[in-house]
C-alpha cells in the first residue's frame, strides 16, 4: 500500500520507559504491534496488521537506510539504526529501532521482531544531516543505483573514524542516553 500521507512536520513523542514494539513476516507485513505502536502511530490494530511495516516510513529515510536493514537481516543478523517514522496524521517520531530476524528451530528466518525506544535528540541531531545528504544523493542517482549510492557514503563516516556502521549508531544512542 503506498503512502498518501502528507508530513505535517510536527513531532509527537512517546515516554523514554515505554517501547514500540512489532513484529513481521518475511516480507515485512505487519503480524503484531503492541499497544504503544498503534497508539504512537495512531492505528488501531486492524488497520496496521497484515500491511506492509513501511505504512509508517517518512519520507525523510533514505532508501539506502533500508537497504542496510534488509542485507543485514538477512545475513541473519540484527539491525540498529535512527529511523523517522510517520503516524497516520502525518506527524513525525524518531526512534532507534533494533530489529532482530526471528528464527525457527532448525535456524530458519521466519519474521523479524521490531523493538524501538525513543531516540535520543542529540542522536538525531547528528543524523539528521546525514540523511538530508543520502537523499540528496539518491535523487541524482538512477532509481536503482540511488540505494546503494546513499548507502556507501552512509558506510563511509562511520568507517572514517575507524568504527563500524553498528559502533557508531550504537555510540550515538548510548552517548544520547547518558545525557
Amino acid at each position: 500500500m503506498k503512502n498518501s500521507i502528507k508530513p505535517t512536520g510536527k513531532e509527537v513523542r512517546f515516554n523514554d520507559r515505554e517501547m514500540i514494539i512489532s513484529k513481521s513476516d518475511l516480507s515485512g507485513r505487519v503480524t503484531y504491534a503492541n499497544r504503544c505502536f498503534m497508539r504512537v502511530a495512531n492505528y488501531s490494530e486492524t488497520q496496521v496488521l497484515g500491511q506492509q511495516h513501511s505504512l509508517i516510513r517518512h519520507p525523510d529515510m533514505p532508501r539506502g537506510v533500508f537497504r542496510l536493514l534488509w542485507d543485514t537481516l538477512q545475513q541473519n543478523r540484527e539491525f540498529f539504526g535512527l529511523v523517522k517514522n510517520m503516524n497516520s496524521d502525518g506527524d513525525f517520531y524518531w526512534v532507534f529501532a533494533n530489529i532482530t530476524p526471528d528464527c525457527d528451530l532448525q535456524g530458519n528466518i521466519i519474521g523479524y521482531y521490531s523493538v524501538r525506544r525513543p531516540a535520543p535528540a542529540s542522536a538525531v541531531r547528528v543524523i539528521e544531516p546525514v540523511y538530508r545528504r543520502m537523499l540528496e544523493i539518491e535523487r541524482n542517482e538512477p532509481k536503482n543505483e540511488a540505494p546503494l549510492a546513499s548507502l556507501a557514503y552512509l558506510m563511509e563516516l562511520p568507517a572514517q573514524e575507524g568504527l563500524s556502521y553498528d559502533q557508531f549508531i550504537l555510540n550515538l544512542y548510548q552517548q544520547g542516553e547518558r545525557q
